[in-house]
Order: C-alpha cells, then sequence, then structure tokens
C-alpha cells in the first residue's frame, strides 16, 4: 500500500522526548499502541536492528500510513486488546509501550468523523467506525441522569445536569443528529468569551463515552505492567486531566486510586520507578508549529526489578 506523508495524516507530539524516553535496545520488541500517521513508529524503527514494532490502532484509515518493514505488523484492533494479540503473535513480554493518546489531526480534520465544531457533520465521534454506538446514540437515547454524569464525569462540566436537561426537552420533538444542532442547542448556556473551551469539553465527553476510552485506557494500563520486560519502559502522552490523573496515580501506585501499599517492612509495592517526576510538556516552538500539542503531558514509567524494592 502506497504511504503518505504521515504529517498530513497527524503531526507526531513530543516526538524526539517520547522515543528518547522508550530506551530503545536494538534488538527489543516495541509496541506503538497508538499507531494513527505512524510518526512515532517510524522513529523507533530508524532505532531497532533486529528488534521488532507492533503498532496497534482502531481507526481503518491508519492502513493509508502502514509502515512497509518486514520488522513491522500493524494490528487493526483496540489497545485494550494488546495482550490477546501480543498473544496471538507469539509475544509474551516486551521491552517498551508507547502511547499516545491524542485524537489524530486526520480524525480532527475530516468532517464526516464530527470529532470538530469548525465543521458541519454528523455527531459520530467514532475512533472506529465499524462500530455502531455514535455520539448521536448517546444524545438522543441516554436519559437524562446517564447523559448529566457522562458530561460531568469526561467533561467535568459542572452545569452538567442543566445541559442534560436542555437536551432531552428538545430532542422529545426531534432527535439531534448534527454538531450543528447540538450547537446552536447549547449556545445560549455557554459562557460567553470561552465558547470554544465550552464545547471542547462536550465534545471530549461524548467521544470518551462513544469509545470507552477511560476503561479502554485502564485495561491497556494493567496489560501493559504484566507485558513489559523488568526495565521495559511505559511512555503514556496524555491530553486532559482525566486520563493524566489515571496515568500518574498508576505509576506512582501501580492502582487508579493513587493508594500507596506497603509490605510488612514498610517497602512500597508498586511496580514502576518514575523517571519523569513531573509530566513532560512540549516546547513554546513545538507549540508554535502544532497548535494540538498546547494541552500535552508526557509521563515516563520503568517496570523494576524483580528483586527492586
Amino acid at each position: 500500500m502506497m504511504e503518505q506523508n504521515n504529517l498530513t495524516y497527524h503531526n507526531p507530539v513530543l516526538l524526539k522526548a517520547s522515543v528518547e524516553g522508550l530506551n530503545i535496545k536494538p534488538n527489543g520488541i516495541y509496541v506503538d499502541v497508538t499507531f494513527g500517521g505512524g510518526g512515532h513508529s517510524r522513529e523507533i524503527i530508524k532505532q531497532l536492528s533486529s528488534g521488532k514494532l507492533i503498532g496497534f490502532d482502531q481507526d481503518p484509515d491508519a492502513l493509508e500510513n502502514v509502515i512497509d518493514d518486514e520488522r513491522f505488523l500493524l494490528i487493526q484492533h483496540n489497545f485494550k486488546f494488546l495482550a490477546n494479540f501480543l498473544n496471538f503473535n507469539n509475544i509474551n513480554e516486551v521491552d517498551g509501550i508507547l502511547a499516545d493518546l491524542g485524537v489524530s489531526s486526520h480524525q480532527f480534520d475530516v468532517p464526516e468523523r464530527g470529532f470538530s465544531i469548525r465543521f458541519k457533520g454528523p455527531l459520530d465521534l467514532r475512533m472506529d467506525v465499524r462500530k455502531p454506538k455514535t455520539a448521536a446514540d448517546v444524545v438522543n437515547t441516554y436519559d437524562e441522569e446517564q447523559l448529566a454524569n457522562v458530561l460531568y464525569q469526561y467533561g467535568e462540566l459542572k452545569e452538567s445536569r442543566r445541559l442534560a436537561r436542555t437536551i432531552c426537552n428538545y430532542r422529545t420533538s426531534k432527535p439531534i443528529e448534527t454538531i450543528e444542532e447540538l450547537l446552536q442547542l447549547l449556545n445560549k448556556q455557554a459562557p460567553r468569551g470561552k465558547e470554544n473551551s465550552f464545547f471542547a469539553r462536550i465534545f471530549q465527553a461524548l467521544r470518551i463515552e462513544v469509545n470507552e476510552e477511560i476503561d479502554a485506557l485502564k485495561s491497556m494500563l494493567i496489560q501493559a505492567e504484566k507485558l513489559l520486560k523488568p526495565g521495559g519502559r511505559l511512555v503514556v502522552i496524555s491530553y486532559h486531566s482525566i486520563e493524566d490523573r489515571l496515568v500518574k496515580n498508576f505509576f506512582k501506585t501501580g492502582n487508579f486510586k493513587g493508594i500507596l501499599h506497603k509490605d510488612i517492612f514498610g517497602n512500597q509495592l508498586t511496580p514502576f520507578v518514575n523517571i519523569t517526576r513531573k509530566p513532560v510538556i512540549p516546547s513554546d516552538e513545538e507549540i508554535s508549529v502544532n497548535n494540538r500539542a498546547r494541552s500535552a503531558k508526557m509521563r515516563i514509567a520503568e517496570k523494576k526489578e524483580k528483586n527492586e524494592k
């Protein structure tokens, strides 16, 4: 298949820092669980000799960017199936895993995918267009309490109950099927001067719900910890506080609540050593070139050796 310029698909965020964070061994096995435009993957594979790279991406459009290299394998599935498909390919442990959790530029820039409020398009928001549930299904079929919970939990919107009530009252006469309809319906409730941020939170909440992103992230992190060899690295780039909080807690304590457990000798029971004490953020220069990098936070953890406390 013909490779396209992956920068037209997605400009990889924190490219140099994230790949360096993997501490790549030329003969190692690495996984890019968010292949997308292949920017991170291409940088990883440059540093491999006899090693292997496995990419995951549930979006069929990512096939356009497949790397023509015998050391590379692309798996067209959600990264929540990480262990299943690695085991299917006779891989039981890996040296490093990279996850860039952002929506690709390609997905934002295709109107019919419904990811951007810049366009007129359907309320879709599916990462995997083969899946049946769309954002329109969420908006039109969830009851008021369910909708309010989605908007509050995943969009961190304090006015979630009022927004859910407005949506539910409107849809009794007509289903909400397009981006434009939802924007017009909720426009009066948007804080003046902060409309873009307000609607970004609404669409973030709907996207997370449609794609079950939080459950998938938790599942992937748990599997990654088991798959990594001692000394292996896990690099995660997140774009909002919900994701970053989960990653931070998991790296620090091995669980998502951030509760630190100790053994009878007082040693901390955590599977990782934090390589980054604070999240790494893009430089002003990178943000000026790629504005979508502005909210990125990268954390790196290393799997402890078996006898390491």
